[in-house]
Formats: structure tokens, sequence, C-alpha cells
């Protein structure tokens, strides 16, 4: 594929990633992004990634819950000429920086049907230093597939970068925080559990 290609993330996607980890903060969660592929006029591509689905905070490496999870969610936002473009993970502990084999072999899965897929890691730091500063670049790394097909941390050389459409959208995270709306995030755990609830979280931003 010729030219640069990125990654942008919706603020409403991106803010509940991040209150599903804080929601369970003594577990490893998971969750997938929906969105699209899209190649501006200067032959530049970016992956879009317009939602982001919470999927599990118990045995996030079981196999049968994650199949019945991926086709639930392709088969609602294909409806929407969208698909699962990359795969978002937080790991258990706070000072745990690396990529999990967990999350490379879902990364994996992914990255078989969609090509550009990308993995976000939660950078922790990163989340505990945002009330004290005013950066607006996201709280997570971008791992992406490097030639030899090795998850390779982006950036460090230029080539992939993570961006958030909304310029605001840490001002936005941190009031949610602070009204601890995490507390109403719901992931496909808890709809396994009692399917009346959404894992689509549509009155979460309401």
């Amino acid at each position: 594929m010729g030219g640069e290609l990125k990654y942008e993330i919706a603020q409403n996607a991106y803010i509940k990633l991040v209150l599903h980890a804080l929601k369970h903060k003594t577990a490893a969660v998971n969750g997938v992004l929906a969105g699209r592929l899209v190649t501006s006029t200067d032959g530049s591509h970016t992956v879009q990634v317009s939602d982001a689905v919470p999927l599990f905070h118990s045995q996030i490496a079981l196999l049968p819950s994650l199949e019945i999870a991926l086709i639930q969610i392709e088969e609602h936002y294909g409806a929407q000429d969208m698909g699962i473009v990359g795969y978002f993970h937080a790991n258990e502990r706070f000072d745990d920086a690396e990529l999990s084999s967990v999350a490379k072999n879902i990364g994996d899965h992914i990255h078989r049907n969609f090509s550009q897929a990308a993995v976000i890691l939660l950078d922790n730091q990163k989340l505990k230093s945002l009330p004290k500063g005013k950066d607006r670049s996201p709280v997570m790394q971008l791992y992406t597939k490097d030639a030899s097909k090795n998850w390779k941390l982006a950036g460090s050389d230029g080539s992939s970068q993570l961006t958030i459409k909304e310029p605001s959208a840490n001002v936005v995270l941190l009031d949610y925080i602070a009204s601890e709306k995490w507390q109403d995030i719901v992931d496909f755990d808890d709809h396994l559990d009692d399917i009346s609830k959404d894992w689509l979280n549509p009155e979460l931003f309401k």
C-alpha cells in the first residue's frame, strides 16, 4: 500500500475504551475497534475508528465467547458499511507496558480479515498523569504489523500514528472520570450474564 497510513479514533470510541479499563482496574480488559479505511485524494490512507465495543474483563482469552462476540459485532457494523479494524487491550498490572501474547493473538485474528488492523494498548502512566497536564494525545500506544509480520510499537520511526478526531477528547474524558461515568459501561461479559444489558452502550453519552 502506497502512502502513509494513519489511525484516527473518534472521541466516543476513545472514551468508551478508557472507561471500560477504569471500571475493571484490577483486571485485564479488551475491546474491538469498528470503522473503515479511507483513502484521501493525496493518496494517504486513514483507518477511521468510529466506534468501539468493550469485550471482556474476565477470561479474556476464552475463544468461544470471543467468536460469539465478533460475529455479532461484525453483523451490526457491517450493516453500517463498517467492520472490525483493530483491537484494544489494557493489562492487568498498572506497571505492565508490554503487549501480551493474548493481545497479539487476537490482533492476529483481526489482522487476517483486515490487513491494516492495529492493536491499541492502554498507557497507564499517561492516563495517570492526564489530570496534571494539557496533553491532547491519546493515553494509548499504537501497535502495527511490521514487514516481518510482528507487532511493533508505531511512531518510533514516524511511520504510523494515532490521533483523536476531536482535540478536546481528554478534557471530556476527565469530566467523565470525575463523575465516575465508568460505572455505566456495559461490556460483552455483562451482556452474556444478562442479555438485557446492551453492549452497544447506547445511553452512555446521553
